[in-house]
């Protein structure tokens, strides 16, 4: 796979809580040396990194790429073009596509899709129901990243809300449950108020009264119970609430059952955006409160979450424009996402030792990820070199997702992603694609 060694030079490294001056050497893929004064060796690409940031590239626990069935979104080589060009190195993808992913069968038609055709590296969950525990229990660490559970409104059969079905799930699933947590019920009933005020014509401003914090809170408190009962582990994805934080404990990755994850449109938009921006930033859970958001931040910088993610989930932009209940939820965002979380390295929030921890050395860990998520000699060479004094523009006609649109249209981040590099080979270079394709499957579920 790997087609060139390289020697990255004059790079300040981002890594393990600290940033060093030093050069980084990759052979046949893998990082062969970090160091400073490193001489180049005869048939070496050498890049001069000018004093830019090196980190280990985004790992996102948490796309949705359309493949297959929904392929008009997006599929596995559009969207994990977006990737790199958004310093991805990795992605993990859900089963709510057609048929879902809710068999090993269909684990393994994903994995086929994917070999390639993505850019990044990939591995896929596998989807609970409430009548597809047997198969759940037969799935091995080799086969999928986790166990996705809906635990909330979703399309198809992957809505799990039969009691039975969760205690089995919880009691015998053989690797990490990952949930989505609203409480179905409480939507509806808010919906039902939504129409009888509204119509059909429910203004964007009710969406996050509609997907409430307490629908939110009611379902991530039922997932961290059962998990503490069953002694299960429990990774909750897309938290949005700052009461939801009180479930959660701080520490290390390492020592935890119970995870947590926020993602980057969560911490950084809030309620006031809808005014402008409407559906483009429906999503669910829904985007909150500007002290629901602060609340996520605080929890970032303490540990209580764990990891950042993305949930992309792109539509046409056609889609997105029916009224309230037409519109579907979800938002293009692998290709702004670093940009987007280094806005608060920039603001003073969040360190870049943070942001990088957050962003890959949690993800590998909390995922038994072997060789990857950290710049260490013998690790994958999984980078991003990031420009940290160069501002860059997000326009809907530069995105590289098949939607053809994003939600910071018109943004200026204030860092440019300048070069991913995925095992070793150039993916995204200077601002274009190189038509490298080096993603390879994810080795998932090491021992922890």
């Amino acid at each position: 796979m790997p087609d060139e060694n390289l020697l990255i030079t004059n790079a300040r490294i981002v890594n393990e809580g600290a940033v060093e001056e030093a050069d980084l050497r990759v052979r046949d893929g893998r990082i062969a040396a970090i160091g400073s004064g490193l001489s180049a060796d005869f048939g070496e690409t050498v890049i001069d990194a000018a004093g830019r940031h090196l980190l280990p590239g985004f790992i996102d626990d948490q796309v949705h790429f359309r493949e297959p069935g929904l392929t008009h979104k997006g599929d596995l080589a559009t969207e994990s073009a977006a990737a790199v060009a958004g310093g991805m190195t990795s992605f993990m993808e859900m089963p709510n596509v057609k048929p879902a992913t809710t068999d090993r069968e269909a684990l393994a038609t994903k994995y086929e899709l994917a070999a390639g055709r993505a850019r990044a590296n990939y591995a896929f969950y596998i989807g609970a129901t409430n009548d597809n525990i047997d198969e759940l229990r037969a799935v091995t660490p080799a086969e999928c990243c986790g166990i996705k559970a809906f635990m909330g409104a979703s399309t198809g059969n992957l809505l799990v809300d039969d009691p039975e079905a969760l205690e089995q799930l919880f009691a015998d699933a053989p690797v990490l449950i990952v949930t989505h947590c609203e409480d179905s019920p409480m939507i509806n009933a808010n919906e039902e108020a939504a129409r009888k005020q509204y119509g059909d014509d429910v203004p964007l401003q009710e969406h996050p009264r509609i997907r409430s914090a307490e629908a939110c809170l009611k379902s991530s408190t039922l997932a961290t119970d059962l998990a503490r009962r069953h002694d299960a582990r429990l990774h909750v994805l897309h938290l949005t609430t700052a009461a939801e934080m009180k479930l959660f404990e701080s520490g290390p990755v390492d020592d935890k059952r119970i995870t947590a994850e926020v993602c980057v449109h969560h911490l950084y938009f809030d309620e006031s955006r809808y005014d402008d921006l409407g559906t483009r930033i429906k999503c669910n859970p829904a985007i909150k409160t500007a002290a629901d958001r602060e609340a996520l931040l605080a929890a970032v910088r303490d540990d209580r979450i764990d990891v950042i993610a993305t949930d992309h989930a792109p539509h046409l932009l056609a889609e997105k424009q029916a009224k309230y209940f037409g519109a579907p939820a979800g938002l293009p965002l692998v290709q702004h996402a670093l940009q987007c979380v280094l806005e608060h390295y920039h603001d003073g929030r969040l360190p870049l030792e943070l942001i990088v921890k957050k962003t890959s050395h949690a993800v590998a860990d909390l995922y038994g990820i072997r060789d990857r998520g950290y710049l260490r000699e013998g690790y994958w060479a999984d980078l991003a070199l990031v420009d940290l004094d160069t501002p860059s523009i997000a326009r809907d006609a530069t995105e590289l997702a098949k939607c053809g649109w994003t939600p910071f249209d018109g943004v200026e981040f204030r860092s440019t992603i300048v070069m991913t590099v995925v095992n070793g080979v150039i993916a995204w270079r200077d601002g274009e694609l190189t038509g490298a394709i080096p993603g390879a499957r994810l080795d998932c579920n090491a021992a922890r």
